[in-house]
């Protein structure tokens, strides 16, 4: 048996849980705060008999797309001056696809 954590973007974490619950894997979602963006992320643990991994890796591949996307940041404007005044600006990073660990379970008890 294997134990798989997926860390993946909230946006598409619903729509990851869905697949997976129709495709008959079983989901634990754990909330959880990335810190690149500190944007949220989900981890999802999935049990899984070792057979099983790569079925669910690819409806993991299907769902969670890598996309551009704009993110507003700050940068200190000290130009003549000593103000410190911050000045926003966007600037495009790569999000979503997804984060996967795939672990051994040596035990697995269900009470």
């Amino acid at each position: 048996m294997k134990l798989v954590l997926a860390i993946v973007q909230d946006d598409d974490a619903l729509d990851l849980i869905e697949e997976l619950n129709d495709k008959g894997f079983r989901v634990t979602k754990l909330a959880t705060t990335g810190g690149f963006l500190k944007s949220g992320n989900t981890t999802l643990m999935i049990g899984v008999e070792e057979k099983e991994v790569k079925n669910l890796i690819n409806v993991i591949e299907d769902v969670c797309k890598r996309r551009k996307e704009m993110v507003p940041t700050s940068t200190p404007n000290t130009i003549g001056t000593n103000s410190g005044m911050y000045v926003p600006y966007p600037i495009e990073v790569e999000v979503g696809g997804a984060t996967i660990f795939v672990l051994d379970v040596d035990q697995f008890y269900k009470v």
